[in-house]
């Protein structure tokens, strides 16, 4: 599927230019002012925002001000267009949570590589939490609510290790979240659905009790699996190693310190 990609500008002329440059690489949403494209991403999955800065009912610097103040939404990356070259005015724009301030006029190709970049570099963070045993949920962070959030959410998950009827609707109450807002929030920021994210906090976990001299049979019991045997088995498919390699992995790396 192609990343979806929200464009707010209230000019229909440059919003459809940047739509017939962009359309080929992704699913293109549009809307004429921030209040519009806020409507948007409290009921549909974005993966990014181009805004214009200088525009009616709510400008860019508003909408970029509340869409990183806000917890549902603050994962997004947003990309700012603007009139205004003056140094206050990209300065603004940044301190606001911006993640790219880009000038009018501009080049469709420099967009294009914005756009791409923080899309596969996000990609990459997500990517390297998924397949590394220790590193905790919060490096995919991108703002200090994203932070607090995601401290928040592997707290949950980490409390209720062995209740096997943890689920997305139990996860979003224990966040006071919708279960819709909750999934679009979990699978944007990781990539993983809220069922994916459980179980990989799980085996983190497991990773950790393992590095601290914990055996398997002790560590699929304590993280909730009835098997160590199918332990294992997600244990490799996650992170391409078997639980007791792993384990004498850890016990090379501190013997040799």
């Amino acid at each position: 599927m192609k990343p979806v990609i929200l464009l707010v500008e209230d000019n229909v002329e440059i919003l459809d230019f940047i739509e017939s440059n962009l359309l080929d690489l992704y699913d293109i949403k549009k809307t004429i002012n921030g209040k519009a494209a806020l409507d948007v991403l409290r009921n549909e999955v974005i993966d990014l925002i181009v805004s214009d800065v200088m525009m009616p009912v709510m400008d860019g610097f508003e909408l970029c001000s509340i869409i990183k103040s806000d917890v549902e939404l603050s994962h997004l990356p947003v990309v700012l267009l603007t009139a205004k070259n003056t140094l206050q005015a990209k300065i603004e724009g940044l301190e606001l949570g911006a993640d790219v301030y880009i000038e009018k006029p501009f080049s469709p190709k420099y967009l294009k590589t914005q756009i791409a970049s923080l899309l596969a570099n996000r990609n990459k963070v997500k990517q390297f939490f998924a397949n590394s045993p220790l590193v905790a949920l919060k490096t995919i962070a991108h703002t200090k609510s994203d932070e607090h959030f995601l401290d928040k959410v592997n707290e949950v998950i980490v409390e209720h290790l062995q209740d096997t009827g943890l689920d997305v609707d139990r996860l979003a109450k224990f966040m006071n979240m919708s279960r819709p807002t909750f999934y679009r929030k979990i699978n944007s920021i990781s990539n993983l659905t809220p069922n994916d994210l459980i179980n990989l906090t799980r085996l983190k976990k497991a990773a950790e009790l393992m590095a601290e001299g914990h055996n398997v049979n002790e560590v699929s019991e304590i993280v909730g699996y009835n098997s160590p045997k199918i332990f294992s088995k997600n244990f490799e498919k996650q992170f391409g190693i078997m639980p007791s390699e792993y384990i004498h992995h850890r016990l090379k790396e501190k013997s040799d310190r």
